[in-house]
């Protein structure tokens, strides 16, 4: 008897190891898919800017990493007491104006490098909705003069009348993607679109939206695609896999993506390598109780041999 709908993976013919620099950009789910790799010890960067939702942002984002970006052409606005970058997620938002610039430039700075170091970047698209700047906006012409794009990373919770609200097209999405994956041919490219419904958007708006992302991977030449979204919606649709808001994957659903993920990429060697490396991640994360006691103090030692010995072959296992 089969109980679910299974998703048909095919092998991929590249694979990832320890020697990929892997950078992951997108929506939420490329913060788990990040989290995952990290507690394996992959060579991985997430997010330099913070979690950025749609297409255009993460391709803006490349663009300007790419190019020569000052202090003069950051797009900073200061709303409720607090500054804020629009290329940014709120979690560099600060009142300090100065450390929000010194955030920001030394973000692109870590995303410019990685860019050009990684040899594998995954990128989750989580919706095709977009904010743009209105007339309403503050400091709008100023914006617009350092050759900015109209589309912002993150609103800010700033008021509605300051941003106009529309949902991309496939052409658009393949218009500003397909040139930068032909600008990169040294990378191995894999794309997914996120499992976390936009339930704001209204339901069908967001059905709408998944589609136009899967139509827009689906048109790129030269990449990968993970099928994530249609594991959660297929292999994985009871709401016993959901967080408590009904929206998220619960843990056990991202750790069966994750499987799914390792079986797809990753070869039997490399296996072999992560459950070293993951026990250790285990042991460094391990709660002590008692830190001086015998137990605690031979436990911490055998873990710091361990990580010396590791590192012999994974110089960035800290």
């Amino acid at each position: 008897m089969q109980l679910i709908t299974p998703v048909n993976i095919p092998i991929s013919t590249r694979t990832i190891g320890y020697k990929d620099k892997i950078l992951l950009l997108g929506s939420c789910f490329a913060d788990n898919v990040g989290k995952k790799f990290q507690e394996y010890y992959f060579q991985t960067t997430v997010n330099p800017l913070g979690t950025l939702y749609n297409p255009a942002s993460i391709a803006q984002a490349i663009q300007l990493a790419n190019s020569e970006l000052s202090v003069e052409t950051l797009p900073l606005v200061e709303w409720g007491g607090v500054w804020h970058s629009m290329l940014h997620h709120g979690c560099f938002s600060d009142v300090d104006k100065s450390k929000l610039i010194d955030n920001c430039l030394t973000s692109f700075g870590e995303l410019q490098h990685q860019l050009k170091e990684a040899s594998l970047v995954i990128i989750t698209f989580g919706t095709s909705w977009v904010y743009e700047y209105s007339d309403n906006f503050p400091n709008k012409e100023l914006l617009s003069q350092n050759g900015l794009g109209c589309v912002i990373a993150n609103c800010h919770k700033m008021p509605k009348e300051n941003f106009i609200r529309r949902r991309l097209s496939v052409k658009e999405i393949v218009s500003m993607w397909q040139p930068l994956i032909d600008s990169m041919p040294d990378k191995h490219w894999i794309f997914t679109v996120s499992p976390i419904r936009h339930i704001k958007d209204g339901l069908h708006e967001n059905q709408v939206s998944k589609a136009i992302l899967l139509q827009s991977i689906d048109a790129l030449t030269n990449v990968s695609y993970f099928p994530a979204y249609e594991i959660m919606l297929d292999e994985l649709r009871d709401y016993r896999f959901y967080a408590e808001d009904m929206v998220h994957p619960s843990s056990v659903a991202i750790e069966y993506i994750w499987q799914r993920w390792v079986d797809t990429f990753i070869t039997a060697t490399t296996k072999s390598e992560m459950q070293s490396l993951h026990q250790l991640w285990l042991d460094k994360h391990h709660s002590i109780l008692h830190p001086n006691s015998e137990e605690a103090i031979r436990f911490l030692e055998r873990v710091e041999k361990q990580t010396q010995e590791l590192k012999k072959k994974y110089p960035w296992v800290v």
